[in-house]
């Protein structure tokens, strides 16, 4: 199943239940997902064209009549172009908006640099009050989104629209503020997220057999931080690299850097996109050209050594 497959699926459970939630697209139903939604709940979904910085007023102001707007729209559209609103309307005014933010990062893939948001953690994690949330599959999608409903606050998913792998167990239980240590180990933590979680896992069993202990963590939740898990593992490794779907500035690895100098200053390596804008191209082919491949992780992971 696809990640928009189960975006769907679990917002009809949640809106069968919950008659307070309504899902607001900017004419990108069909792509995210959402488009079967309307047929079920036509009173409750809302397409407001290509308008989204309207799209977010809009959420803001139906929350203030106690909905739960659901805004669903590509990630440079729920981040870099509704700044303000999403800042003033949404988060200032304590507004219980959730903003789901779809193919971010190289997930965007054919749609290129313009619609290849590297920066919209950054810009999300700079407002005041938002929670931040990054899928790693639809598993953990699907268990993940009844608790965003239910937090009482803005909330900022980013999932990527047709990622389909299964990287997590089938009894894996999901806790929106816990991140999961998926591998134990004693030499070094990879500190992962999004569809660098199985990049990371891949790279544990490589460095295994050449007798290097990786210890990988997804931090699934970038705002708040679980501080607890993420020290515990360094004050074990004390070592860290942080692989991510993002600029290496202002995302996971600044996020976990900032706790890391203040609490437990350790090595701590970045692996992400570099400072670059995105381009054209299939997500492997993207994932090799901005070095976030498996064999880049190992790579990294043994620099520090």
């Amino acid at each position: 199943m696809e990640m928009r497959q189960m975006l769907a699926k679990t917002l009809a459970e949640i809106m069968e239940k919950n008659d307070k939630i309504v899902v607001i697209d900017a004419d990108l139903s069909k792509p995210n997902g959402t488009s079967v939604l309307y047929s079920k709940f036509p009173d409750r979904c809302f397409n407001v064209g290509i308008a989204e910085q309207n799209m977010m007023g809009i959420a803001a102001g139906i929350a203030s009549y106690g909905y739960i707007p659901v805004v669903v729209t590509f990630t440079p559209f729920a981040t870099r172009r509704p700044c303000d609103q999403l800042t003033v309307s949404v988060a200032y005014a304590k507004q219980n908006v959730k903003i789901i933010g779809t193919d971010p990062g190289l997930t965007a893939e054919l749609n290129g640099g313009t619609h290849m948001s590297v920066e919209d953690v950054g810009i999300a994690r700079s407002i005041p009050e938002i929670l931040i949330y990054d899928a790693v599959d639809p598993l953990q999608l699907g268990q993940a989104l009844p608790q965003i409903i239910d937090y009482e606050g803005a909330a900022y998913v980013r999932m990527p629209r047709k990622y389909a792998e299964s990287v997590l167990d089938e009894n894996y239980k999901f806790d929106l503020f816990k991140a999961d240590i998926l591998r134990e180990g004693e030499d070094i933590t990879v500190f992962a997220t999004s569809i660098m979680v199985k990049e990371s896992l891949v790279a544990a069993e490589i460095l295994a057999q050449e007798g290097i202990d990786v210890e990988v963590v997804n931090v699934h939740t970038f705002k708040p931080l679980d501080e607890e898990t993420i020290i515990n593992s360094l004050k074990k490794t004390k070592k860290a690299i942080v692989c991510e779907n993002h600029n290496i500035i202002g995302g996971l690895f600044s996020a976990i850097s900032e706790l890391v100098v203040q609490k437990y200053p350790v090595p701590i390596r970045p692996l992400g996109i570099k400072d670059r804008f995105g381009q054209v191209g299939k997500l492997p082919e993207l994932m090799k050209e901005y070095e976030m491949t498996a064999d880049d992780v190992v790579k990294l992971v043994k620099s520090m050594f």
